[in-house]
């Protein structure tokens, strides 16, 4: 249903949603909704569906689209030179394996000497005053690019109060909308889309006005990497990705749940969520092994595997193991592949799959957290795939073969990565080494699954608090009417003057 028209004195917020993650936490949760119950709302958005653009439409007006806008190789080189001073200077586990990836990509002549005249450049500038200085030669470059220029004229004419943008690490299109909004002095936001996304993912630009977050531990991280930023713009809300667990609605019972991935209700299932294959390779190695070990426990059953395939891995890695292994449920994930969209009726499913999971076996996923919220038993992968050993492996990343190098294969590593090292420290979580191990653990998650659950609470609690409610989608409508309704009663309408929590 649409929402009523706000009054014509009420603030104007512009949401951008750069990727299909950002229309589910922020559309499909109703975030946007509640959003328009105090303020006029404008979407420029990618376009997964003309289902989409209506649902849009019949909400908050036209939509408009968010497209392509190729920047000139000057914009594009400084932004490059501002990622890799930013990744030498932040130096996180995630950092120095991007930057070692790379290194072993640029194996031939030329493409060595380029990477390597690139960071000889960066390395110097990789300290505070350099990023500073390259941020605003960054921003000072992207201002003057035709792209910002379209922009400029879009937002003279739309006037918002603030620019929200849904995902930043997923805005490599909304650049140029957001230098823009700066360059008029209109306020911007943004959503910290992941628990990585600080110490796994490149640099925030441009770097915005006021931050929204999951928790107080991302949000002192974010103060200091970015010391420019006030403590009072930078907001916990927590996510709407998890809000969908708790809505009631989209609970099945266990009958249903099994009837519609195909599951016999009577037996455990062992849940087995994929990663990307660029930074996972011969994972379906892994689960191969798994399947094994779950036929021979036949005194449960034998338990049952259901695999649910990462989204955004379009390989089709698994598709031979499918056919090997007729008895592994895999049931299909609900993504549209155009901007990784997921279909709201994904939410229901993802929900039932880990409320009436046994045990959830992952490499160093967000999934563990899911699991830990239904106080459910966790086994992380920490051993590499069969015959992948410690050393390199080819076509662990696209293209690779093709003059791209190799990469190592280290699944150990990621439980090394700052986001997750809480999670394993917390003891919430098996991590095991060998396939034994793996055995043994699932033995114990099958039989004694409370043995961790005290931690798996504690581990929650202190990650999510009181923001894991079901109410993130509130929180951040409220959030971004309070900034948006302080930035239009200051003078100017200046950024940086809204202080507290709304």
């Amino acid at each position: 249903m649409a929402a009523g028209p706000a009054p014509e004195a009420a603030p104007r917020i512009l949401v951008v949603l750069p990727r299909g993650e950002a229309i589910r936490n922020f559309v499909y949760s109703g975030a946007l909704d509640e959003l328009a119950e105090g303020s006029r709302v404008r979407v420029l958005s990618v376009v997964p569906s003309e289902s989409f653009r209506q649902h849009i439409e019949e909400r908050h007006g036209s939509l408009l689209e968010l497209t392509e806008r190729a920047d000139p190789w000057p914009v594009r080189f400084v932004r490059e030179m501002l990622e890799l001073a930013h990744g030498r200077s932040l130096w996180s586990a995630a950092a120095r394996a991007r930057w070692n990836n790379r290194d072993r990509e640029a194996n031939a002549p030329l493409s060595w000497m380029k990477r390597r005249i690139k960071k000889i450049g960066a390395m110097p500038l990789a300290n505070p005053a350099g990023l500073a200085l390259l941020s605003a030669i960054e921003s000072r470059a992207s201002r003057r690019a035709a792209p910002t220029r379209f922009y400029l004229e879009l937002l003279r004419g739309l006037s918002p109060s603030l620019l929200f943008n849904g995902s930043h690490s997923h805005s490599a299109m909304a650049i140029d909308a957001v230098h823009a909004a700066r360059s008029l002095g209109i306020p911007t936001a943004t959503f910290l889309f992941s628990w990585d996304n600080l110490t796994s993912q490149g640099r925030i630009i441009p770097e915005y006005d006021f931050y929204l977050v999951w928790n107080e531990s991302i949000r002192e991280q974010l103060l200091a990497l970015y010391p420019a930023t006030e403590p009072e713009n930078v907001f916990v809300t927590g996510t709407p990705q998890f809000d969908f667990h708790f809505r009631p609605e989209n609970h099945w019972t266990r009958r249903e749940f099994c009837e519609r991935v195909g599951a016999d209700p009577a037996r455990p299932i062992v849940v087995y969520t994929t990663g990307t294959p660029g930074l996972m390779p011969g994972e379906p190695a892994i689960v191969e092994g798994l399947a094994r070990i779950l036929r021979t426990m036949t005194s449960f059953g034998p338990p049952q595997l259901l695999v649910r395939v990462y989204a955004k891995d379009t390989t089709g890695r698994f598709e031979e193991f499918r056919r090997r292994n007729p008895d592994v449920l895999m049931p299909q994930v609900h993504w549209n592949p155009r901007w990784f969209t997921p279909e709201p009726e994904d939410a229901a499913m993802l929900t039932n799959t880990l409320r009436h999971a046994a045990a959830g076996v992952n490499v160093a996923s967000t999934i563990s957290l899911e699991l830990c919220m239904f106080d459910k038993p966790v086994i992380n992968i920490g051993y590499n795939p069969p015959g992948a050993g410690k050393g390199a492996r080819k076509g662990a990343r696209k293209g690779a073969g093709k003059g791209t190098g190799t990469v190592p294969v280290d699944f150990l590593g990621f439980y090394d990565y700052e986001h997750y090292r809480p999670v394993t420290a917390s003891g919430a979580v098996d991590v095991v080494t060998s396939e034994e191990k793996l055995e043994k653990s699932l033995l114990s998650a099958l039989t004694r699954p409370e043995r961790q659950s005290e931690a798996r609470k504690k581990l929650t609690q202190r990650f999510f608090g009181e923001h894991l409610d079901g109410r993130s989608a509130s929180r951040v409508a409220a959030c971004l009417l309070h900034i948006a309704s302080a930035a239009g009663e200051s003078a100017g309408g200046a950024a940086g003057e809204t202080r507290g929590k709304p």
